[in-house]
């Protein structure tokens, strides 16, 4: 189950990642909840972890968390008091911090942005929270690389998902990292309708409206038709590495949206 993280977006709107996915995972047992993407960098990452390490005792190995910077609402970040130019450093900053709390052990940490001493959070997660870092750019590739689990793309065709997969690895591997980060996925919108064109034509309107940019933008990455033409559009990914997607359906009602999301993973499993 995917839940997304805005704290004002575009004039107000948003919702709070883990409380929504507190919420998801108390109201179904046994569900994974993927927060995609978290604005770490418009928090302190000491209640982070807090927030993290209570989240896993209530569900544990239940939780994925995708991290990234933001980008299509820049006062967004300025009216939480952070300076858009920061936002890359501010999350690597706390994605180092928030792998040193989560240890379980005191831990003291100093950046730029912010410093302790001696911080301890327990119980610590068991087992550890995947971190998939977000975005698209050069930087957010190097991030994954550093520091996440993985990476969690967006608006990108299978061959470049293969590309930054393999690139991942290779800062991973650099860094001198024990392992290569592979827990790689996507987030994606979708229309599902029977009818070609009224998938379209709702999708269009959805996107549009949250993201307030023409849907033309996003078309070619955002599959839309029967449920069988989106996972046929998304098994791609699956060949190029994609363990797990993140699926925004745009359907006739929440209903439909929810049965169609269950029929494209059983025809991606098949």
């Amino acid at each position: 189950m995917f839940v997304a993280d805005h704290v004002s977006f575009f004039g107000g709107a948003g919702m709070d990642g883990l409380v929504q996915a507190a919420l998801v995972a108390g109201a179904a047992p046994g569900l994974r909840v993927v927060v995609g993407v978290y604005l770490l960098a418009l928090r302190h990452p000491l209640p982070v972890a807090r927030q993290l390490a209570t989240l896993s005792e209530a569900a544990p190995g239940r939780l994925v968390l995708g991290v990234g910077v933001g980008g299509e609402d820049r006062h967004e970040i300025e009216v939480c008091g952070v300076d858009p130019r920061t936002r890359g450093r501010r999350t690597d900053a706390c994605l180092e911090a928030l792998r040193g709390l989560l240890t379980g052990e005191p831990f003291s940490y100093e950046s730029e942005f912010f410093a302790f001493e001696d911080a301890c959070i327990r119980p610590p997660p068991d087992p550890a929270v995947p971190f998939v870092i977000g975005g698209r750019s050069d930087a957010a590739v190097r991030r994954a690389g550093r520091h996440g689990d993985g990476w969690l793309g967006v608006w990108c065709s299978p061959r470049r998902f293969a590309a930054v997969a393999d690139e991942v690895a290779q800062v991973a591997l650099a860094e001198g990292r024990a392992g290569v980060p592979d827990e790689h996925g996507l987030q994606v919108w979708v229309g599902v309708d029977p009818s070609r064109d009224h998938a379209r034509a709702r999708l269009a309107k959805g996107m549009e409206q949250f993201y307030r940019t023409p849907f033309e933008r996003f078309e070619r990455y955002s599959p839309h038709g029967s449920a069988a033409e989106v996972a046929e559009f998304l098994a791609g990914y699956v060949e190029a590495g994609c363990r797990f997607f993140n699926v925004m359906p745009v359907a006739a009602s929440p209903e439909a949206g929810i049965d169609a999301v269950a029929e494209i993973r059983e025809l991606l499993l098949s």
